[in-house]
């Protein structure tokens, strides 16, 4: 799969969003999944920090023709995708309604597996050669549950859940906000 792609043909997309929310959904540096951390959890926000920054650091070196994580879109690519998201991380999710929008116009996307934000946000101290690894395996798109990880001495696997990085324009399909929650309780 070409998992960097500039086109005009139409693309959905998927962003979790809070009710009172527009699109474009998640900007690293604005509010993404692994954006916001409690604020006496500083270690994780110097963690998330670092993983942002090393995978960054990495793209301007060698992948420079793919969109940024610091100034692209970042939209699920599938709803299946949104969802495993939701079933992994059901806090980063609590409250918001899954949005959906369509491209309109050229854009650049590219499509990654965000299990390896995850294996960067481990308790785990990380060489800088395995820093390297874990990014270009992020940049090239290729999936966690195929390369050979582990942590804390066990191998680690995560099932796919494949972030698109997008630049363009957007437009959202409206349609009914539904919470993970019933009626009366959202």
């Amino acid at each position: 799969m070409d998992h960097l792609i500039k086109d005009t043909a139409r693309l959905e997309l998927f962003a979790w969003l809070n009710p009172d929310e527009e699109l474009p959904g998640w900007d690293v540096l604005t509010g993404s999944p692994f954006g916001t951390t409690l604020p006496e959890d500083q270690f994780t926000t110097v963690q998330n920090y670092f993983a942002e920054y090393h995978l960054e650091y990495y793209r301007q070196r060698l992948f420079s023709n793919f969109p940024s994580r610091l100034h692209a879109l970042l939209f699920f690519a599938t709803r299946v995708d949104a969802e495993n998201f939701r079933a992994k991380h059901p806090g980063h999710v609590f409250g918001k309604y899954l949005a959906r929008a369509v491209s309109t116009g050229p854009y650049i996307v590219s499509f990654h597996d965000s299990s390896w934000l995850d294996y960067l946000r481990l308790p785990h101290s990380l060489n800088l050669t395995t820093l390297h690894e874990v990014a270009s395996h992020y940049w090239r798109g290729a999936l966690v549950e195929e390369i050979g990880l582990s942590f804390l001495n066990e191998r680690w696997r995560e099932p796919p859940v494949i972030e698109a990085l997008f630049q363009g324009t957007l437009e959202p399909l409206h349609q009914q906000q539904h919470t993970p929650w019933l009626p009366g309780f959202s």
